[in-house]
């Protein structure tokens, strides 16, 4: 009942956050380069991938490597259009599609990052497939300090399912040992609620992930937009969201209760590590490339979805957004809560700096109830989720990526 409440709860809250405007005033972005200093991190989209995954609804293409190469071009000059407004980054997290489908490109990239700024940690994620001994030696040349390898599962029956047919759970083990111990962090990309899986396949991933004694690894829930999952009930069945606490329950006894410890709801690690949710490391962040978005001083940023659309803003010498949204006083408090939540904690002195006074006096109710019902709990400053808030968490923070990713179908199929 109380998932249902705090997840029905947030996917109205999501709904109306990303109703967006097509409106942009630009100039509340150049106002902010100087002002902010090195507090905002860069996310960066590379959206070609060698085959498209069924469940996947992040933007993504085909690669076609002409394409590919003139992207990165575009995608330089982007970066140089918030150089100039004054944006410093020290924290860089490459996403997609697949950032490595194209090396040296990415390695010309970051260079040229480097080049910049004073880089001091990189995440990039990437696919077993495209993991070689050479590109972890590239990579690892290249100073990335966090690799993240979507692996979804060691199962082949259920690699298949997913669409994964062109690598096999032996070949994910494999990789996965190739990078361990090359970079600071080696993360696995792990799905649980599958429409096919069952509870004897997450264990034994779970096994399989604990006896490579990886770093870390992330356990998406399934969070299909509306035409993924008609697609996916159609070829399976009804996505049966009342299984996911017992998925969820497993990773925390098999995970959490054997020596790794929660950086987020859904990412466990051996250790201090760095981990990809950007969104909990800093209040503010900048999107870069075709379909990413960003968040900035209370304002919901979204570029062109179309590689066209991105690459003729571009030649304009215009930065690609083509929605946002101003976000209300209440919408931003409730923001930043989930998010600190979704990272296991928030700190009340970062929330009175962040809006000029104290969470008890902005957000009374909501933290009324969380406290309530044993969620949260309150000492020295931190409020930190409890092992019974961790589930409810996930599941607000899944509805509300569960409505990004509803508008990243509407943008992708609107060709915005």
């Amino acid at each position: 009942m109380i998932n249902w409440f705090v997840g029905s709860v947030v996917r109205f809250e999501g709904q109306n956050f990303l109703r967006l405007s097509g409106d942009v005033d630009l100039s509340r972005i150049s106002s902010q380069g100087r002002t902010r200093g090195d507090s905002v991190s860069l996310y960066i989209h590379i959206p070609f991938c060698r085959t498209l995954c069924p469940f996947c609804c992040f933007n993504r293409y085909l690669f076609k490597e002409d394409q590919a190469r003139s992207y990165f071009i575009d995608l330089r000059r982007e970066l140089d259009m918030y150089i100039r407004l004054g944006f410093r980054f020290n924290d860089f997290y490459f996403g997609g599609g697949t950032p490595t489908v194209l090396m040296d490109e990415l390695g010309s990239f970051i260079t040229y990052l480097r080049s910049s700024f004073d880089v001091k940690r990189i995440s990039l994620e990437t696919t077993p497939r495209e993991l070689t001994p050479d590109t972890i030696s590239q990579l690892r040349d290249l100073g990335i300090n966090r690799l993240s390898v979507g692996v979804q599962s060691f199962d082949n029956t259920l690699l298949k399912a997913m669409g994964r047919t062109l690598f096999k759970g032996e070949d994910s083990i494999e990789k996965l040992r190739l990078a361990q111990g090359k970079f600071d962090t080696v993360n696995a990309d792990l799905m649980f609620n599958f429409p096919t899986q069952t509870l004897e396949q997450l264990r034994s991933d779970i096994r399989i992930f604990r006896d490579l004694g990886a770093d870390q690894a992330t356990f998406y829930p399934l969070m299909p937009s509306p035409h993924k999952m008609d697609a996916l009930e159609r070829k399976f069945r009804k996505v049966d969201t009342s299984r996911e606490q017992q998925f969820y329950d497993i990773i925390l006894s098999e995970v959490m209760d054997k020596g790794y410890k929660p950086s987020t709801a859904w990412c466990f690690s051996r250790g201090d590590r760095m981990i990809d949710e950007y969104i909990i490391d800093y209040d503010d962040y900048i999107g870069i490339g075709a379909g990413s978005v960003g968040f900035l001083g209370g304002e919901f940023l979204v570029n062109s979805f179309s590689l066209e659309g991105y690459h003729n803003l571009i030649a304009q010498d215009k930065l690609p957004i083509v929605r946002m949204r101003h976000l209300s006083n209440l919408e931003h408090y409730r923001y930043y809560m989930l998010t600190q939540f979704f990272g296991m904690g928030l700190r009340t002195d970062a929330f009175k700096k962040r809006f000029g006074s104290s969470i008890y006096a902005r957000l009374p109710a909501e933290l009324l109830f969380f406290k309530a019902l044993g969620l949260v709990r309150e000492k020295d400053g931190l409020i930190s989720v409890t092992r019974s808030g961790m589930y409810p968490v996930g599941t607000m923070m899944k509805e509300f990526f569960t409505s990004l990713n509803t508008l990243r179908e509407y943008c992708i199929e609107a060709g915005i």
